[in-house]
């Protein structure tokens, strides 16, 4: 039987796909439940094996999957596979998915794979922040900024739930804040945020994950894709040329917008500081000529250089999507401070 995978999406029954899932962590987990759910015949591998995983394992092995555990499981690629959704934690040379590309089979990570199961009636904008620093108090921030403004939001990704479980919840969010890395991005072709944001690169080539990429070129290609197809805006570090450079070799739909942050004083199309204040100089009609308070640094939980940048990063990305100022203001301001 030939499955035609781009036809597919979470409202459609997945019979007649064979499913590899390698990595039994919370994506993992959560990729194999839902697919397995959906009527692939799912094996799940992990090389490590402990009380927590076997008891996940058990759980999901009632439910009709087959998860394999402990060394050896992950040496060779099942026979007659349609698809292999991998973690982050499997490097591209690693024996599984070179084996899947040399059958021609495609490599999916957990990004790739919650794109495609969105539900045709359910599709929340993402905005998506990558980078090596900061993101995940980016995406928590920004959270809280769409809660503030009355947005059923949720941080989703590396930080707070599964983006399969999120995209899967028959109850449908209104926006989905995305932290994803540069490893996830990898593997990730679909993805076409409303939004996205790079920042917080320094010079730690894929920190976490030492040798992961196998170049500084290949690190930043991977980095790179967040803003692919972005339909709204794409927001850099001004300081970083980075940055800069891949918005402008972006591929984004007509309309899009390039938005810096800056802890200087904003240009137009900016976020940045005017002394104490967040500043906004992008988002207001008289942009050309003064920029609107959304707070000051002083209301933000910290004044760490990570922790103001990353409240830049998540005024930028709410205000694209049309955010108040005062949901701005009152979402930062309540950040961190529980």
């Amino acid at each position: 039987m030939s499955v035609d995978l781009d036809q597919l999406t979470g409202a459609d029954s997945w019979a007649g796909v064979r499913a590899v899932v390698a990595g039994f962590g919370v994506a993992g987990f959560a990729s194999t439940d839902n697919l397995n759910h959906l009527g692939a015949e799912v094996v799940a591998l992990d090389v490590r094996r402990d009380p927590e995983l076997e008891e996940k394992a058990e759980l999901l092995g009632v439910l009709g999957a087959d998860v394999r555990l402990g060394d050896g499981v992950a040496d060779v690629l099942p026979e007659g596979i349609d698809l292999l959704v991998v973690s982050p934690g499997w490097r591209p040379d690693a024996p599984l998915v070179a084996q899947a590309h040399e059958r021609g089979v495609p490599v999916w990570g957990e990004v790739e794979l919650a794109w495609r199961l969105r539900h045709p009636d359910r599709l929340a904008p993402w905005l998506v922040v990558t980078g090596e620093r900061g993101r995940g108090t980016a995406v928590r921030m920004l959270d809280a900024i769409l809660r503030a403004d009355g947005r059923r939001s949720v941080a989703a990704g590396n930080v707070g739930l599964s983006l399969v479980e999120v995209v899967m919840d028959p109850e449908p969010y209104d926006v989905i804040a995305v932290d994803v890395s540069s490893q996830q991005l990898h593997h990730t072709r679909s993805m076409r945020a409303e939004s996205a944001a790079v920042m917080g690169l320094g010079h730690d080539m894929g920190a976490g994950h030492p040798g992961w990429h196998r170049s500084e070129q290949e690190w930043l290609a991977d980095t790179a894709k967040v803003y692919h197809h972005v339909e709204k805006a794409c927001v850099y570090d001004d300081a970083d040329e980075r940055t800069r450079r891949m918005v402008e070799e972006a591929d984004v739909v007509e309309g899009a917008r390039a938005i810096g942050t800056t802890f200087a004083m904003p240009a137009v199309g900016m976020v940045g500081l005017v002394e104490e204040i967040v500043a906004d100089r992008a988002f207001i009609e008289q942009r050309t000529t003064s920029a609107a308070e959304l707070c000051t640094v002083d209301d933000l939980a910290s004044q760490e250089p990570e922790f103001v940048a990353a409240a830049l990063v998540a005024a930028a990305l709410a205000r694209a999507h049309g955010v108040s100022r005062t949901a701005v203001r009152d979402g930062l301001r309540g950040f961190g401070r529980d």
